[in-house]
C-alpha cells in the first residue's frame, strides 16, 4: 500500500470520532457554552471499545492529519469535529456490524476520498494526560453500602 493510500488506522480513528461524537445526533444548541465535539479522552476510549487497544500517540496524529488534510474532521482547542462531508461520508457508507464498521469504511475512504495533510500535531503529554484520564474513568466506582445513611 503506498505513503499516500488510506491505511486502517485512518479508518479507526475517523469510525471512532464519528461514534464518539454521536454522528451528529446529539448536537448542541448555537448558544450552549460547551463547543460541539469530543475530546481526546473520548476519541481514545471508543477506539479502544472498537480495536480491544488504545491508539498509539503517532497514530492518532498520523491519522487526524490525514483526515483533516481531506476535510473530513477538524480540530481546534483541543475539540475534534465531525466536518459535514466527514457525516455525509458516514452518512452513506454501506452498512456492516461492528465488527467490520473500520473495514467498510477504509474501503469508502479508499473509494471516495484522498488523504491530506495537514499541520497538526498531537503532543507526547497530551496524549499521555488523554490515556490516564481514560483509564481512571474506566476504573469502576466502589458500591457503597446502604448501611449507616441516614433515613434508613
Amino acid at each position: 500500500m503506498g505513503e499516500n493510500a488510506w491505511r486502517w488506522t485512518d479508518a479507526w480513528i475517523f469510525v471512532s470520532l464519528v461514534i464518539a461524537s454521536g454522528a451528529g445526533r446529539h448536537r448542541r444548541a448555537a448558544d450552549s457554552r460547551r463547543p460541539e465535539g469530543v475530546r481526546l479522552t473520548d476519541v481514545l476510549s471508543t477506539a479502544d471499545h472498537l480495536n480491544q487497544a488504545i491508539p498509539e500517540r503517532q497514530d492518532v496524529e498520523t491519522a487526524v492529519r490525514r483526515l483533516v488534510g481531506a476535510g473530513l474532521v477538524t480540530v481546534s482547542d483541543g475539540w475534534f469535529r465531525i466536518t459535514p462531508d466527514g457525516e455525509q461520508l458516514w452518512r452513506t457508507r454501506p452498512r456492516a456490524g461492528v465488527g467490520g464498521t473500520v473495514d467498510s469504511m477504509q474501503g469508502v475512504l479508499v473509494r471516495r476520498h484522498t488523504p491530506g495533510s495537514a499541520d497538526w500535531q498531537l503532543a507526547e503529554e497530551e496524549h499521555a494526560a488523554a490515556v490516564q484520564e481514560y483509564v481512571v474513568r474506566s476504573i469502576p466506582a466502589p458500591r457503597r453500602s446502604p448501611e449507616g445513611q441516614s433515613g434508613r
